[in-house]
């Protein structure tokens, strides 16, 4: 009996939630006689993302009269709660944005609807990178479509390099020697710098390093594993790395490099445009250093529609119409992400810009973090044994290995 009531008393909970925005969030037929979906997104107001997407939604009602698309902005911390909860009460949108790590756990809850069909007859699959397009898929069926991704490289400080008389180091052991000739201890300059902080953005950094000594994660406890997480204790170590790695955010970092007080670090497409602004300095991009192999990690976003949406249909034809070309190059270009698609990204914009070829030209390695939907708890681990080797709380050895039994059952759901 109190089973029961505890159960009654959360689904009152979770639809009291959803009253507030239960009347944004339908579907209906009562604007004129058109149809009006709705689409959440996490884009704030004056976000030149938003302005993009407030064009692209345009531009489709332009061209089909009968459709009314209502735009709700849902705070980014808040969209995955909003959506778990919407799918408890049966109360969402039509379309929505998804960050694509987060894709396969909402397949898995059933908040995103089974597209597959579509996806089959539309045809077009073959024209996205690999990386991109399974982040949209659950045990076998499409759950929706990328619309943009990002991926890391190597920034570098190239008057210091030159000052230094070092290059872009393009494998590991280059990388040690490039991050201890470029360590100025009198000046406060290291040599390099990554983000190791205990959050995804820990985990997001750290997993090429693994990927590229040829480990992964259902093979985590592996001397691959264990050379990565010791080439970043090794960095820190010998003074090339600072130990605010361990608290700093990717951003905190980039400002760490604009400053003038990194000469190399890894970080993502998102930050040129700041770069491009504020730096004082000539800089570059190149291709993460290799080890067995190269390799970079995809970040990004996709479109979904949701399992409750009453108008399936006319929402596939929204998300088909923003993969045109000239739709879809605009929102990539604005939102400052790499096309998913591998037609768009030959466009002058990403093979011209020295600052994002080589993000351009890692799009056909980058690998995705789609590891099933309890990715967000092997996420957790990884960055508990980050941050344990990098204390000393634990040698590099054991931590994997404690690592790799935590995150195994997590793999196999």
């Amino acid at each position: 009996m109190k089973k029961k009531l505890l159960i009654f008393s959360i689904v009152m909970t979770l639809m009291a939630s959803l009253a507030a925005c239960s009347n944004e969030s339908a579907s209906n037929n009562d604007n004129g006689g058109k149809v009006t979906l709705t689409w959440w997104d996490a884009y704030g107001r004056g976000d030149g993302t938003e302005i993009s997407v407030k064009n692209a939604i345009k531009k489709y009602e332009e061209t089909n009269p009968n459709i009314k698309i209502k735009r709700v902005e849902v705070p980014f911390a808040e969209l995955k709660k909003k959506l778990l909860l919407g799918a408890a009460a049966g109360e969402l949108p039509d379309i929505v944005i998804v960050d694509n790590p987060d894709h396969q756990s909402m397949a898995a809850a059933g908040v995103l609807a089974d597209i597959t069909d579509d996806v089959k007859k539309w045809g077009e699959e073959e024209n996205y990178f690999e990386g991109s397009w399974s982040t949209t898929v659950y045990k076998g069926k499409n759950y929706g479509i990328p619309l943009g991704s990002n991926n890391l490289a190597l920034f570098y400080n190239e008057d210091l390099l030159n000052q230094a008389g070092v290059k872009p180091p393009t494998n590991w052991n280059e990388l040690r020697e490039a991050a201890e000739k470029l360590t100025n201890k009198s000046n406060g300059v290291y040599g390099m710098s990554v983000s190791a902080i205990k959050s995804e953005e820990g985990t997001f950094q750290f997993l090429p390093f693994v990927w590229q000594a040829g480990s992964d994660l259902d093979k985590f406890n592996s001397p691959g594993t264990v050379k990565a997480i010791s080439l970043w204790k090794e960095l820190i170590d010998n003074g090339s790395m600072p130990r605010d790695i361990l608290t700093q955010t990717q951003q905190d970092t980039a400002l760490q490099f604009i400053n003038g007080k990194v000469a190399m670090m890894v970080n993502g497409t998102w930050q040129n445009g700041q770069l491009e602004e504020k730096a004082k300095f000539n800089w570059k991009v190149a291709q993460l250093p290799a080890d067995k192999k190269g390799g970079t990690i995809l970040g990004g976003e996709n479109f979904a529609i949701t399992s409750t949406s009453k108008h399936k249909e006319e929402a596939w034809d929204v998300l088909k119409f923003i993969q045109k070309e000239d739709v879809l190059k605009v929102l990539v270009k604005e939102k400052g992400y790499l096309p998913a698609r591998k037609d768009v990204i030959q466009d002058d914009y990403w093979q011209s810009n020295e600052a994002l070829k080589p993000f351009a030209d890692s799009m056909e390695f980058a690998k995705a973090r789609a590891y099933g939907p309890k990715y967000p708890s092997i996420s957790d681990e990884i960055q508990n044994m980050i941050q344990a080797v990098l204390t000393d709380d634990s040698t590099p050895k054991d931590a994997v290995k404690q690592t790799a039994d935590k995150i195994k059952p997590y793999l196999s759901e």
